[in-house]
């Protein structure tokens, strides 16, 4: 090998070397990636048959606590925390949103579900509110989800009906999949009394 192909050689063991080092350091210093969860979409919820009914489904609104991708562990009545190394996979009331406007979907018994900016010829909105999506680590330890919802007359603004859901779920360990799981199983409760009460309200 010559000295000019050899230099060349050395140059890029060099340059590859300086690059890993800087690639494991990056990596100390970003640390691990937070493990990112979703909701289920619940399915078979039953219903009065509604195929000329189309529901609007906007946002969600929710308080700074809860709108975030954070989940929400509640330490006691007036503190809270946020569960460590984990992270919802959008911020929470959209993530709510996009499985409600699902669990209508799945039921097959509308003409239309939407969400704002689609352009269907709306019927009825339901309006939600997230009161509580959250970890309960004191007092027993379980998940708790509550969400408020009102059904409005798209064509009169009148409200037709109003209710608060409310489900708690215990927890199968003290990880942060079971965290998850307890929270998934309590907004899927919450889910299907909402959707098969909005169906009857109607």
């Amino acid at each position: 090998m010559n000295r000019t192909r050899e230099r060349s050689v050395i140059r890029l063991a060099r340059a590859s070397f300086m690059g890993a080092c800087l690639l494991a350091l990056g990596g100390c210093l970003g640390g691990a990636p937070d493990d990112t969860f979703s909701l289920t979409a619940v399915r078979g919820v039953e219903g009065p048959k509604l195929t000329k009914r189309q529901i609007l489904i906007p946002e969600p609104t929710a308080v700074k606590a809860l709108d975030s991708e954070q989940v929400v562990i509640r330490v006691s009545q007036s503190e809270i925390q946020y569960l460590d190394k984990s992270r919802w996979s959008d911020r929470l009331p959209k993530l709510v949103q996009a499985r409600l406007v699902q669990a209508f979907e799945n039921t097959g018994r509308l003409g239309g579900v939407g969400t704002p900016g689609q352009g269907l010829a709306i019927d009825y909105q339901v309006i939600t509110e997230i009161r509580s999506f959250e970890v309960q680590a004191y007092g027993g330890s379980r998940a708790q989800v509550e969400i408020s919802a009102k059904l409005l007359n798209d064509r009169t603004g009148e409200v037709r009906a109003s209710r608060v859901f409310t489900a708690s779920a215990p927890l199968s360990g003290s990880g942060n999949e079971a965290f998850i799981k307890g929270l998934d199983a309590a907004f899927g409760k919450v889910t299907v009394d909402l959707v098969g009460w909005t169906l009857k309200a109607m």
